[in-house]
């Protein structure tokens, strides 16, 4: 079975597991876990932050950040299609009393300034208070491009909001648009960066940010239940994700860049071109019904209905790619 679903479907590879039997732990929510310790100064010094905080999930991590910016009935900017207002259950609002004000978005993620500008409320008592801009990148495999996130980050500073973005696959927006990974982050006062999506660690986010901030995250994570003991077998797989997962991302991009070449030219099949690692196919309405079935029972896996997305990861391989290739156009 090859399977395209998502990037966080990846096995620990058996170095990644070595290096997570080897690990030095401690118990973490006393902070003396080393290992979990040396992840957080790591990734901080990579993205160029002051401070940082291991959680379990990246929308744990989204949420100890929007948390930490707003109070209860404050409002944060978000897309109507981004991952923290869509996908991570309304916990802002249900949990942190925030009120999510959703733009729509363009192609690439990106949110119109003069939409920005637009949905910032003025002082009034009738209206939460706008504290937070949130920003995705990669969205939907689209790069958030660098001028862009200059923009609208400089507006927010110039409307007195603080920004965060949900990087939970930071590190393939870095790899496709060769960006230093700090000169993103350098914009925003908050990133999320996710372990388990594309850097093939089993489980595992990190929120990096000022001290202050992060220290305030420390208690929202404490508040949401993410306290963990011996963390260091996990975050020692997210350290081995740093040092050798990274830069491999770009064989990700290629494969993709190879299965969505191979599905051209299918009547009433129209595939868009990845930037990243996932791959868009549009399908007309006659060819929909039951094919994520039928892909299934052809050994590929994948999600959607009128299109479907296939994500290429560490655990497929280009002679998976082209066998996933034969069985589309099969299918299709």
């Amino acid at each position: 079975m090859i399977d395209l679903r998502s990037d966080t479907v990846t096995k620990p590879t058996p170095a990644m597991r070595a290096a997570m039997a080897a690990a030095e732990v401690g118990d973490d929510v006393f902070g003396d876990d080393p290992t979990v310790n040396a992840l957080q100064q790591r990734i901080a010094a990579m993205l160029g932050k002051e401070a940082a905080l291991f959680v379990p999930t990246g929308t744990q991590s989204n949420l100890c950040a929007l948390m930490s910016h707003c109070q209860r009935g404050d409002e944060y900017i978000v897309g109507q299609m981004a991952h923290t207002y869509r996908w991570e259950g309304g916990g802002a609002a249900v949990l942190g009393s925030i009120q999510p004000q959703p733009l729509s978005q363009g192609a690439d993620g990106s949110l119109a300034l003069a939409d920005i500008e637009a949905s910032i409320k003025p002082d009034d008592a009738h209206f939460a208070i706008t504290r937070l801009l949130a920003l995705e990148n990669t969205w939907s495999g689209q790069v958030l491009p660098l001028d862009y996130i200059e923009q609208a980050t400089a507006l927010a500073r110039r409307r007195g909001l603080a920004t965060h973005l949900d990087g939970a696959r930071l590190f393939n927006a870095v790899v496709a648009s060769g960006v230093p990974v700090a000169e993103i982050a350098r914009h925003f006062d908050t990133v999320s960066v996710c372990f388990s999506k594309g850097l093939g660690a089993p489980v595992g986010s990190a929120l990096v940010g000022s001290k202050a901030l992060i220290a305030r995250a420390h208690r929202a994570r404490k508040m949401l239940g993410g306290g963990m003991r011996q963390a260091g077998v996990l975050a020692a797989a997210a350290l081995y994700a740093l040092d050798h997962h990274v830069e491999r991302l770009a064989e990700d991009h290629a494969n993709a860049r190879r299965l969505a070449d191979g599905l051209q030219g299918l009547a009433g099949v129209s595939v868009a071109t990845p930037q990243t690692n996932m791959v868009f196919v549009d399908l007309a309405p006659h060819k929909a019904p039951g094919v994520v079935e039928r892909l299934r029972a052809a050994g590929v896996l994948c999600t959607g209905l009128y299109r479907l997305r296939l994500v290429t990861h560490l655990d497929v391989s280009a002679d998976d790619i082209e066998r996933a290739i034969r069985v589309l156009r099969e299918t299709l």
